[in-house]
């Protein structure tokens, strides 16, 4: 991971979008429909969920060992990821 992404405040960002968007989904769970009502696509809502998982993960500093676990479980997969849930409420709150 690049120096920069292991700073704290690149590690306050993870865990502070992962916290609001875990919030957004337990308290607001209609964000995460479409525009006609109906739920997202089930691959869309596990990359968010992927995402929201990836940046507790960050968040909270855990380094993993495993090379392929780091890139899945760090910030450059847990950022966009993270922004895809979120567009899902921006498109919501828009409507």
């Amino acid at each position: 991971m690049s120096g920069w992404l292991a700073k704290g405040w690149a590690r306050g960002v993870s865990l502070g979008v992962a916290i609001m968007l875990m919030l957004l989904i337990t308290l607001l769970p209609r964000g995460l429909t479409s525009a006609d009502g109906s739920s997202i696509n089930h691959g869309a809502l596990m990359l968010i969920m992927w995402g929201m998982s990836a940046g507790f993960v960050h968040g909270v500093g855990f380094i993993p060992r495993n090379p392929v676990l780091r890139v899945t479980l760090g910030p450059v997969i847990a950022w966009p990821l993270m922004g895809l849930g979120l567009v899902f409420y921006i498109q919501y709150f828009l409507r």
